[in-house]
């Protein structure tokens, strides 16, 4: 079927008209459906896709105006051009159709060379909305392409400062719980594997991590190596974040034992979190990153990099926090590069 050419209901009560339209129609090369009354043609196009209606308006039950009211009231049948045909040449009939939403008129008797005319104009427009809903729904799916990639790198609340083409993206949080974690020994266990395998163990560790923290609510922020760091309580501020790294803390435990249990291998993890004040935002103009700026970050970062294998341990400002809803151990004081003797606690678990 080429241009030209499409698939045609025919809508008349009147059976010799159906037939000397249908004959018509045919030997111009179109498919040719026919219905005896309103209710068969809105039933027969709702079981197949027609280009075009050709509509009587004097029917029984269901005249054509009440057809094409409801055809054009209805999201999936309305882009469906319609003809309207009748006998009644007099204006207001015309309007009527028209102000209902039809795409053309015509009078019986007919002209073969103006229905021919008419009826390819029909199809034309039709191929043509055709070819722009394809192009639009093409459009609406790569821009959800876009927004989902930009939604794996930023938070949505950025991302959407970022489209807004602000120049500097910068936020200021008076607490905020941060988490650092890393592999122990991860150089060692590097140096014998090759680079595909390591990147796949790495993909399922972190991809495991990943689905904790939006389980949890939580930001991640980013991976560095062998190193996963998320957040708590920015971009949306929430009262209850340093509970929520807590609880991702100890899942992420739970994760690391069941991935050796599945694979063989015997990996055990750091981590160290932290509690207070921090600066998130993006800088740069390429390959651009949400990340946090503060003391808070650097103390979880001490947290972890002075931790203890297999253990979570947390800096006074999250014991605080979380005292009387989680068992510690008081690890006691260590030393932290540029802070001096700081008192930590080993998080256990939930009370």
């Amino acid at each position: 079927m080429n241009a030209e050419q499409g698939s045609v209901l025919i809508v008349d009560d009147v059976e010799a008209n159906r037939d000397l339209l249908a004959r018509r129609l045919k030997r111009q090369g179109h498919v040719v459906v026919m219905a005896e009354h309103g209710r068969q043609a809105i039933e027969l196009m709702r079981q197949q896709t027609f280009d075009l209606v050709l509509l009587d308006i004097m029917m029984p039950e269901m005249n054509g105006y009440q057809v094409l009211e409801y055809l054009k009231a209805d999201a999936e049948l309305r882009h469906i051009p319609v003809i309207m045909i009748s006998a009644l040449d007099d204006v207001d009939s015309v309007v009527r159709c028209i102000e209902l939403g039809a795409e053309d008129y015509l009078f019986k008797p007919f002209n073969p060379t103006i229905l021919k005319a008419r009826i390819g104009a029909c199809l034309e427009k039709k191929r043509l909305r055709d070819q722009e809903q394809a192009y639009l729904q093409e459009l609406q799916a790569e821009k959800e392409k876009s927004e989902q990639l930009l939604l794996s790198i930023l938070p949505k609340p950025v991302a959407e400062q970022l489209k807004q083409n602000k120049s500097t993206i910068a936020d200021s949080f008076a607490e905020a719980t941060v988490l650092f974690a890393d592999i122990v020994d991860f150089t060692q266990f590097a140096s014998n594997r090759s680079p595909i395998e390591l990147v796949s163990l790495l993909n399922q560790i972190f991809s495991a991590f990943d689905q904790l923290a939006e389980q949890h609510g939580l930001e991640k922020i980013k991976t560095i190596g062998d190193a996963y760091m998320a957040v708590g309580g920015i971009p949306t501020v929430r009262s209850d974040h340093a509970e929520a790294i807590a609880e991702m803390a100890l899942d992420m435990q739970k994760e690391i034992i069941q991935f050796n249990a599945n694979t063989g291998e015997s990996f055990s993890i750091r981590i160290g979190v932290s509690t207070g004040p921090v600066v998130a935002g993006v800088i740069g103009t390429k390959k651009f990153i949400y990340d946090l700026w503060g003391d808070t970050v650097n103390i979880a970062s001490r947290m972890e990099s002075q931790g203890i294998p297999s253990c979570i341990q947390v800096s006074e400002t999250t014991f605080n926090c979380l005292d009387g809803k989680y068992h510690f151990e008081e690890r006691g004081f260590i030393q932290v590069k540029g802070k001096g003797e700081m008192r930590t606690y080993l998080l256990k678990g939930r009370m």
